[in-house]
């Protein structure tokens, strides 16, 4: 793998993947690239649309510095190519015949109205995986629908249970709905790919990032099959059982900190809790008095939970994020900072497995620090990495279709004056 940082075992490096997805698609083929497989990103000629995103490096909006393209193609190799040209499917064909997996994000009935469906693809090569990620999945009444990230997120589920419960429903700021569809379409893919190596053939996915999202509900779903009741958003709150919630994110000198009151089996945290308010000089005689080790999970009631906010959110706002953290390891409290993204950096977990990598953009004579691998080895190895920045458009055309498939310097000038590529 040209690039690739040596020193690290890569889980896929015998594999290819042609990866024709666009902006709702991209993280599948990222997710596979970074443990190791050679992941060609076929975009249009011109390049692929996901590239006219922003942000952008230096607040210049060129499509080579688009940081959501960056975010999602690091790793991969780039080449153009038509589609809707008979020259370019011939191509995607030839391409097919060696690949081990294909990951597309067009609607339902593309590519069959191209001769490029799973049927087709298939047929010249048995042992192909192919993903397809579209928000409803390839059958039923949505099939056809578009949808935009607030769509999907609602339609999912999850809007529902954002936000504060006398506003409307909310979804995250940050598009999530087709990032689910694709981590579950490289999830899905490595499934394909187990029964491929057992059985010695390929599978066809059908991803519905409705489904996906569907997934992430946490409790919700059991909670209505289990007792009819169906949760409630509550902003900074977490419903429990019935009607009795707990606070779960509170405000501290410098932002904030997540805790859950909490008795049964984890009243020892509660109880130290108590203990360092003391310190602090609070009275917490009519909650000490309280049998903890005997409630249960669900039993904190409105009026407990009344009781209890005002001296702990008291406690809280009077300190920082990094003394209630030490505070708490010290006392064995099961309490968590909320992290911002600037307290990433330089954190001293993702520090001591290196997870940031600086890699070198010559195109702009500067290199830029990168998320690196999401996984190890269990013995601390590295199986997964971030090796290669995000390609240009077509910058791999000359090694893929000429080095590698064999096209003449003419043949590849005349698909490029043709727009085949």
């Amino acid at each position: 793998m040209p690039g690739a940082q040596g020193g690290i075992d890569f889980l896929l490096e015998p594999y290819r993947v042609l990866d024709l997805t666009d902006e709702r698609g991209l993280l599948a083929g990222k997710i596979l690239a970074d443990m190791g497989a050679d992941v060609i990103q076929v975009e249009p000629p011109g390049g692929s649309p996901a590239r006219n995103l922003g942000p952008f490096h230096g607040d210049d909006p060129q499509p080579e510095k688009s940081l959501f393209w960056w975010a999602y193609t690091a790793n991969k190799r780039s080449i153009t190519l038509d589609l809707e040209q008979k020259d370019g499917q011939a191509l995607l064909k030839r391409l097919v015949a060696n690949a081990d997996f294909l990951i597309e994000s067009f609607s339902p009935g593309y590519l069959e109205s191209l001769g490029l469906d799973y049927k087709q693809l298939s047929a010249i090569n048995p042992k192909l995986v192919m993903v397809s990620i579209t928000p409803f999945g390839q059958d039923g009444p949505y099939s056809n629908y578009q949808a935009s990230d607030i769509v999907g997120m609602a339609l999912g589920g999850f809007m529902y249970l954002t936000g504060d419960d006398d506003r409307a429903p909310v979804r995250i700021s940050f598009p999530h709905f087709y990032l689910h569809g694709s981590a579950a379409g490289a999830t899905a893919a490595m499934l394909a790919h187990t029964y491929r190596v057992t059985c010695g053939q390929g599978q066809y996915v059908d991803v519905s990032c409705q489904q996906a999202v569907a997934k992430t509900l946490a409790h919700a779903p059991q909670i209505w099959d289990i007792e009819g009741a169906i949760l409630k958003r509550m902003g900074v709150y977490r419903q429990t059982s019935g009607e009795n919630r707990v606070r779960i994110n509170w405000p501290c000198k410098d932002g904030y900190v997540n805790y859950m009151v909490q008795g049964g089996t984890v009243a020892y945290s509660t109880r130290a809790l108590l203990e360092w308010m003391k310190e602090d000089k609070f009275d917490t005689s009519d909650l000490d008095a309280i049998d903890w080790e005997k409630m249960g999970y669900g039993a904190i009631t409105p009026e407990l939970m009344a009781q209890l906010g005002g001296p702990l959110g008291d406690f809280f706002k009077g300190h920082t994020r990094a003394e209630l953290v030490q505070g708490s390891l010290d006392r064995r409290i099961l309490l968590f900072p909320v992290a911002t993204p600037s307290a990433l950096e330089g954190h001293p977990q993702l520090e001591a497995r290196d997870y940031f990598r600086e890699i070198e953009h010559p195109d702009l004579g500067e290199s830029v620090r990168y998320p690196g691998a999401f996984i190890k080895s269990g013995d601390g190895s590295e199986i997964a990495g971030v090796y290669r920045r995000p390609p240009l458009i077509g910058e791999h055309n000359v090694d893929i279709y000429q080095e590698e498939m064999g096209l003449s310097s003419l043949e590849l000038v005349t698909l490029k004056r043709a727009g085949a590529i």
